[in-house]
């Protein structure tokens, strides 16, 4: 069973300014533009793109995207497909669900939600497509969709044959895993592959427990708004709700009439850093524990990296002197609602965007001695 009447068939369409694509409304034109509305017109493209040596960018819901003034010079093809596809529901496995690439995240969550799925009710509100939630690990709210991602079924560009890759093969850590590792050489530098994974995302699989209640509420700010303790549980409803309540106040739900929502989402990934580093932090710096990626094998008992320190982006940028508002009046600037949001209030540049990131970034190494790293793929463009 499906969420939405079948895609329209495939098309070159006009070639649109990639402003008109992603949520920062930013970006130059694509060199070529083909939405894609089978899997099997996705992978013609991208092989053919790929034979070429034309570049490639599969676009889904455009809202972890910073593209640059110019544009970019090779072929963008958009996955327009939809859907959701119960493949089996029994209380003893909970639902087997498969989902296109390019459905969007909230119909997945929704739906869930609905249904009584649970382990996604926290991640409600996100924008963007579902293919792209396995790429980062996508997480809020102390889930992340590690947690029920069963299998994804990929285009593997090295291979060129479909792959179906399981939980362990995507060796997911925080905000990152297989697929996103690919944009990446070892010494850091662009892959071959980029600004594309090496595994294009066809179809994601998904294994979810059923009941009325979440599954337990990890973090405090969301148990605090529910009422609940740290562990406890509440009904998916009002755990959705909760969510959507706190990512609005903060600006993370799309709202076209608030600029505050023009953006990529939290610019920065909350760093990652040895606990001697984090020990020179102040006092009042947060600290949480890291988990191993799904790969590896845990400590006893799921105790995290003891030599690992997570810390938060958001504080170092507030405590570094780039407040909330920080650039504003001006064309971009931190988010009113929350420091970790870049945002495009119109009329501005990806430059001008790529110089306040810059400016917060190097403010919180002057300060911190931590460099930030972008969350957004950087579509020919750096920091």
């Amino acid at each position: 069973m499906t969420t939405s009447p079948a895609a329209p068939p495939s098309s070159t369409a006009d070639v649109p300014a990639l402003a008109d694509l992603t949520t920062l409304r930013l970006g130059g034109p694509a060199g070529r533009y083909v939405e894609a509305a089978s899997a099997e017109e996705l992978v013609a493209e991208v092989r053919g793109a790929d034979d070429a040596g034309e570049p490639v960018l599969v676009l889904g819901g455009g809202s972890n995207l910073v593209v640059p003034d110019d544009g970019f010079p090779g072929l963008v093809v958009r996955d327009v497909r939809t859907g959701i596809r119960l493949e089996d529901a029994m209380s003893c496995v909970g639902a087997s669900v498969t989902v296109p690439a390019g459905t969007p995240w909230v119909d997945v969550v929704d739906r869930a939600v609905a249904e009584g799925w649970v382990g996604v009710e926290a991640l409600a509100g996100i924008p963007g497509s579902t293919g792209a939630t396995p790429v980062q690990n996508v997480g809020a709210y102390g889930q992340e969709v590690s947690g029920v991602v069963s299998t994804v079924r990929v285009w593997d560009r090295e291979q060129q044959r479909i792959r179906t890759l399981a939980l362990t093969d995507l060796a997911f850590g925080y905000r990152t895993s297989l697929l996103k590792r690919s944009l990446r050489e070892a010494d850091g530098s662009p892959s071959r592959w980029a600004p594309t994974p090496r595994y294009v995302v066809l179809e994601v699989g998904f294994q979810l427990r059923l009941g009325t209640l979440s599954a337990p509420v990890a973090y405090a700010e969301l148990a605090r708004r529910l009422g609940v303790a740290v562990g406890g549980r509440a009904p998916l409803a009002e755990v959705r709700a909760a969510v959507l309540e706190l990512r609005g106040g903060k600006g993370m739900v799309l709202d076209a009439a608030d600029r505050d929502t023009w953006s990529a989402g939290s610019f920065f990934t909350n760093p990652v850093v040895p606990a001697e580093v984090a020990d020179m932090l102040p006092d009042g710096a947060p600290r949480y524990p890291v988990r191993p990626t799904i790969s590896e094998a845990a400590p006893a008992g799921g105790a995290g990296h003891e030599a690992l320190v997570k810390t938060s982006a958001a504080w170092l940028i507030d405590n570094a002197g780039f407040t909330k508002g920080y650039g504003l009046p001006g064309v971009v600037g931190l988010s009113t609602k929350h420091s970790l949001a870049l945002t495009h209030r119109g009329g501005g540049s990806t430059e001008d965007l790529l110089t306040l990131a810059r400016s917060v970034r190097d403010g919180v190494r002057e300060a911190y001695g931590i460099t930030l790293e972008p969350e957004p793929v950087l579509v020919g463009c750096s920091l």
